[in-house]
């Protein structure tokens, strides 16, 4: 069915929902197969702008280990209801029902073979069949709620009197492609509390201090083990020209407050202690820093030299203390940023509306009956690596099916 994209807006119709985004579309074809008249309204050009950005243009659309635990939150059991009822399994059979090839690259992320446009067409075709319509380029003026419950949407291009809203508006991550304040000014205008929102899976900067060490290794990446207080995940660490990032940074920093230090344990898997002293043995002519070079990059051990942190002589010579200082450096590589780079660089927004202020099978507003928030706009932050496009499908399947 070709995709019912229009410039018309009806005079009424059951449900209108801001933003064409993951979410929304879901929550459009789920609420039109149960015969409700539905509109989705962008006020952009393009459907589905950050599916078609997301993994390298191949959208790493779920993970197969999608949980609860997953996800960050004020109240870490909210997404548990949306999440049972909508799973990856499912979004898995939607997309091999379109015959859409994929793949698992790692730790259960699952990307398109070909392009994430066949995921923006596929939505697009569920809301087809369900009737939805789909009109872009629609600046939302105001929102109204009359006595009768009902509601009316004033855009650029008419008004249009609803039932129910649902605001899939989405966060202020990736700005250059649409973001807005919208949907947390509308939650506001309703009386909903707002989680202050801040970048999330996000680069970390240096400190001007900090910059003149590790600008050098700008490109320089190593395997490791990242820790900020309970949270800790283990994969590639990438030096970059401003700060620090890879996917075991862009993780820690959704948990991560400013003006705090972050641990890093590189190579986990190597003990130091027994790995020198065996070399100091059977070797000990051998450089301390070709050992350690065989290890991690080899500019990254030469600047630590460079720096005073490791010595810099053959094995005969370093002492039990040094490979004890050896030891603890890359068992516990203390790095304190300076911040992030901010929304431009966030794949998400953390923080969001009060998980309080909504039902958690339904994501319809406790205190203004046929009002929902779905998605990132809603205080729910995944991992990366699917776990947020899992939430934009769950969250828009449980709003779906009863608004």
């Amino acid at each position: 069915m070709t995709p019912n994209l229009s410039q018309t807006l009806p005079n009424s119709c059951d449900v209108v929902v801001l933003g064409a985004g993951g979410a929304g579309l879901m929550c459009a074809a789920f609420a039109g197969k149960r015969g409700r008249s539905v509109l989705v309204l962008d006020h952009g050009d393009t459907v589905g702008r950050k599916i078609l950005i997301s993994g390298g243009g191949r959208c790493n659309f779920t993970n197969m280990g999608a949980k609860a635990e997953c996800y960050l939150s004020q109240n870490p059991h909210f997404c548990k209801s949306a999440m049972a009822g909508y799973t990856p399994q499912h979004f898995i059979a939607l997309v091999e029902k379109y015959g859409i090839k994929y793949h698992e690259k790692k730790l259960g992320q699952l990307f398109c073979d070909e392009s994430a446009q066949q995921i923006v067409d596929m939505l697009l075709a569920e809301c087809a069949e369900a009737n939805a319509k789909v009109v872009m380029q629609t600046t939302i003026e105001a929102v109204e709620r009359h006595e009768d419950g009902s509601f009316t949407v004033r855009t650029n291009k008419g008004d249009v009197r609803c039932q129910s809203v649902v605001v899939a508006t989405g966060g202020l991550s990736i700005p250059q492609i649409g973001a807005t304040p919208f949907g947390y000014k509308l939650a506001e205008q309703f009386g909903l509390a707002i989680v202050p929102p801040r970048p999330a899976l996000v680069p970390f900067t240096y400190t001007e201090k900090d910059m003149a060490f590790y600008e050098p290794l700008a490109g320089v990446s190593f395997d490791a083990v990242v820790r900020y207080g309970k949270a800790q995940f283990r994969e590639n660490v990438l030096m970059t020209h401003r700060g620090v990032s890879g996917p075991a940074i862009l993780q820690i920093s959704s948990y991560w407050n400013p003006g705090a230090e972050v641990a890093l344990q590189l190579a986990p898997e190597t003990d130091w202690q027994a790995l020198l002293k065996g070399a100091r043995k059977t070797n000990p002519k051998q450089e301390l820093k070709t050992i350690l070079s065989e290890i991690l990059p080899k500019r990254f051990v030469q600047t630590l030299i460079e720096q005073g942190k490791l010595p810099d002589k053959p094995m005969a010579s370093v002492s039990d203390a040094e490979i004890h200082g050896v030891q603890q450096l890359f068992g516990h590589f203390m790095l304190k940023p300076n911040g992030t780079e901010g929304y431009r660089k966030a794949e998400v927004t953390a923080g969001g509306v009060d998980t309080n202020a909504l039902h958690a099978a339904t994501m319809e507003a406790r205190a203004v009956q046929g009002l929902y928030f779905i998605g990132e706009v809603v205080d729910v932050t995944g991992w990366l690596g699917g776990y947020n496009f899992q939430w934009a499908w769950a969250s828009g399947a449980a709003a779906g099916r009863v608004a």
